[in-house]
This record gives structure tokens, sequence and C-alpha cells, in this order.
């Protein structure tokens, strides 16, 4: 017995895998996956040396928390 395999599912205009795609995408814009990835393309392109993922990430929520936040 064979499997049965949509022939489209790995084309990438078939529109059930552009939506997972542009799901996917949003998802991670929206957590700040991508905030590294964007900020090493620039420093690269500005001629800098990118700081490591780590360093880059620590410095994120140092930013975030030493700003006072008046919420609730």
């Amino acid at each position: 017995m064979t499997e049965y395999r949509n022939p489209n599912a790995g084309n990438p205009d078939f529109p059930l895998v552009r939506l997972l795609r542009g799901l996917w995408h949003f998802l991670r814009e929206s957590a700040g996956e991508n905030d590294y990835e964007r900020y090493r393309i620039r420093a690269l392109a500005r001629g800098e040396s990118p700081a490591e993922a780590a360093e880059f990430y620590i410095s994120r929520l140092r930013h975030k928390y030493s700003q006072p936040n008046r919420c609730c």
C-alpha cells in the first residue's frame, strides 16, 4: 500500500505553505527573535563588528529593565 503525498506540499506557492510561513514570520517578529539578525545585518552594513548574540540579548534586557515602569 502506497502512502498518499500531496505533490504541492513543498511548493512555496501553495497557499497553505505561504500561510504557515507568514504566520511563522509574524510570530518570530512579535517575539523579537529576529532582532539579533536585523541588528547583525545593520552592524555589518555600517562596517562595525556585531556583538555576540548573548551579549546583544543581555544588553536588551538591561535596557528594558533599567527604565522605571509605572504600569499598574
